[in-house]
This record gives structure tokens, C-alpha cells and sequence, in this order.
């Protein structure tokens, strides 16, 4: 049976993208065909720096569904076909446009895409590339999952300033991240998830008249719970990654980003991916920046983006 192939951004034109993906192709052959949507300038620039030798298969956007692909060979859509003397900005736009609509046009359901720079790249009005794509495709319910088939994390709110979290956190965006949590696992794994939820507070109490933990994320474990979803919670950040709790649950919900994704990253380091429930196709990043102090070092991990081919080579 032909596999459907895996469309792969490129991401930031200057990050450690290409030397990981090299050593990633390097390492294993995947039975999916892999599809980089990058410059092939950059491209050719990128395999002289890390002496990798490919042949490039380069593909006709318009000829695409009757096109011949080979992991043997390096397949490309050269982005400076159809855009000429773009800016970064306009540049990585010009690559999500592209894979978006091959994914709109029922080509392929399969989306990496590697590290980008959000500072210079997104809008104040996204917090993040997730938020970048939900919109994209006009998904409003959408959420950032870092997975590891031993733990994984979800955080309630991303890349969101520490100062407004208390905020932003609501009974309904609670809840709303536990269904898509608990559908994904179900749907993509054939088993409701034990999910753990943490509270916002140290040790979840307050000196203040306002108790986050009581008064709202509680209040959303009991209503998950009345839904037949083995969720439970909240409890105290500091602990509910002990290793006890580690072998109880398949997730840990935290109420923003570094509560939970700084002691995954502690446990499993590279051997994680990010994935954006809620698409209705699959998206995976490696979960690492651009990492640009490293750039032509050789020294790089290619893990997490393995563990992103793997994942969607399998689907």
C-alpha cells in the first residue's frame, strides 16, 4: 500500500534544522516519502556545510499527485519557484501556505515542521506557531501536546507572559484541554488516558481571597469526571512528576507552559515531540528551537525530530 507522504518545513533559515535532518534520514529509512518545502539555495548551501550527498528530486507544485518520490533522493518543492527576493517573514508564510493547501487538497495529512524564530516571524496576535496554524485552518480549539509514549504534557495556556496567566485560565479552557487530551489519546492510541492536573498555586493555596484551584480548576475536574474521563487533580506542580506519579499517569495537564514542559524536558530531554491536537491533520515539530549559537558545529541531536518522522511514518 503507497504511504502517504510527509510534507517537512524547513522552519527558520537559520537553525540547526538541516543538520538534524540530514542525520535523521541518515540514521533510518522511512516508509513514508518525505517532502522538504524549503529555498533550494539554501538547500544546496545546507548539504555542501554538512557534507551530505543527495541527489534532489526537485517537484512541480502543479504536477505534484503524478510525481515520482524517492527517500533515495532529496524530494523538494523549491520555494523560490513561485516567490522571488522574499523576506524570512514572507519566506517560512510562503512554506505554510504551500503545505497547507496540498494538505486542504487531500494530498497528504502529515505536517513537520522545523524550528522557527517566533519573535520575528509571528504577530503579536499568536502567542505561538500552534496558535499561528489553528488559525490557519480556523480551528479555534486546538492544543499543544508534548508527547513521550512514557509521560506526556499538555499546558493550558503556551507561550503566554507569567504575569497574565492567572487570567486566562477559566473552567472552560480547562476542560476544553481535557476533552482534547483524553479524544486524542482514544483516537490515536486506543486507550482513554490517565490524565493528572495540576493547580496553579504553590502547593495549590493562595494568601489571596481569590483560590484559582478551588474556585476554578476543581470545579473542572469534577464536571471531566462526571463525563466518564479518568482525570484527577489538581495538585501541587513540585510533586506530580515524582516517579509514583510518573508510572500512574499518561498525561499531565499544567496550567502554563513551563510548569510542565521544564521537568519533561528534565526527564526525556530530546526524546519528545510537540503535536497540535485538534487539526484535522496531524502537525509535529521537534520540540527545540533554532538553536542558533550551534549552527555548522555538527554537535546537534537529531532525536526529537526522528521521533517526529517515526510518529507520522507510522499513520
Amino acid at each position: 500500500m503507497k504511504k502517504t507522504p510527509i510534507l517537512i518545513i524547513a522552519g527558520e533559515p537559520r537553525s540547526i534544522f538541516f543538520e538534524i535532518y540530514f542525520k535523521s534520514i541518515k540514521k533510518k529509512k522511512y516508509k513514508s516519502p518525505l517532502i522538504l518545502i524549503c529555498s533550494k539555495e539554501k538547500l544546496k548551501f545546507e548539504m555542501k556545510r554538512n557534507k551530505f550527498k543527495k541527489e534532489i528530486n526537485q517537484i512541480d507544485l502543479g504536477l505534484i499527485k503524478t510525481a515520482k518520490l524517492s527517500n533515495d533522493k532529496v524530494n523538494l518543492i523549491d520555494i523560490n519557484q513561485y516567490s522571488y527576493r522574499l523576506n524570512k517573514k514572507q519566506y517560512i508564510e510562503k512554506c505554510f501556505e504551500i503545505a497547507l493547501k496540498l494538505i486542504k487538497n487531500k494530498f497528504s495529512y502529515k505536517l513537520i515542521n522545523g524550528p522557527i524564530d517566533k519573535s520575528s516571524f509571528l504577530d503579536k496576535k499568536y502567542l505561538g506557531v500552534t496558535e499561528y496554524i489553528s488559525q490557519k485552518c480556523k480551528q479555534k480549539k486546538t492544543g499543544m501536546l508534548i508527547y513521550n509514549q512514557k509521560l506526556s504534557v499538555c499546558p493550558v495556556t503556551t507561550h503566554l507572559p507569567l504575569k497574565l496567566v492567572a487570567k486566562k485560565i477559566s473552567k472552560k479552557t480547562i476542560t476544553e484541554k481535557i476533552l482534547l487530551v483524553n479524544n486524542f489519546f482514544i483516537n490515536n492510541f486506543g486507550f482513554k488516558p490517565k490524565i493528572a492536573v495540576t493547580g496553579l498555586n504553590p502547593h495549590c493555596e493562595t494568601i489571596l481571597k481569590f483560590d484559582e484551584d478551588k474556585k476554578i480548576i476543581l470545579p473542572a475536574i469534577k464536571l471531566m469526571k462526571k463525563k466518564n474521563i479518568n482525570v484527577s487533580g489538581p495538585f501541587s506542580a513540585d510533586t506530580v512528576f515524582s516517579k509514583k506519579n510518573r508510572k500512574i499517569y499518561d498525561v499531565i495537564i499544567g496550567m502554563y507552559h513551563d510548569q510542565v514542559l521544564t521537568p519533561l524536558k528534565t526527564l526525556f530531554e530530546f526524546n519528545a515531540i510537540n503535536i497540535t491536537m485538534g487539526l484535522p491533520f496531524f502537525r509535529v515539530t521537534p520540540d527545540h528551537g533554532p538553536n542558533q549559537k550551534m549552527i555548522g558545529k555538527n554537535l546537534s541531536s537529531p532525536e526529537s525530530l526522528i521521533q517526529a518522522l517515526n510518529f507520522l511514518d507510522k499513520k
